[in-house]
């Protein structure tokens, strides 16, 4: 699935950054992923979606095969996966940023 350059027709929520995207604004879509800012496609770096920190992308284990364009924005850090109730941490954390899934 590929990104799509839109102007934004309604307001949405970066699922990078979590910041807004104003109307108007140029945004980059893909069905059923979302919306992200330009600036923020060109991020090399992910955070982790458990403690914030940069997720550890340039010494991943995945690296020669991740594209980071295109993947997942919910990667976990090396220190935060290796937690011994790392899932559970994983799964609030993602509970946390989208409430509609803890239904």
């Amino acid at each position: 699935m590929s990104w799509r350059k839109i102007p934004m027709k309604f307001p949405g929520t970066c699922i990078i950054c979590n910041e807004k995207i104003k109307i108007n604004e140029i945004g980059l879509w893909a069905k059923g992923l979302g919306v992200k800012h330009e600036k923020c496609a060109q991020t090399n770096e992910l955070q982790c979606v458990v403690c914030g920190a940069p997720a550890g992308c340039l010494q991943c284990e995945f690296q020669e095969n991740c594209d980071i364009q295109n993947v997942s924005q919910l990667c976990i850090c090396k220190k935060c996966g290796e937690e011994p109730d790392s899932f559970n941490s994983y799964q609030k954390s993602i509970k946390k940023q989208f409430p509609i899934l803890d239904s």
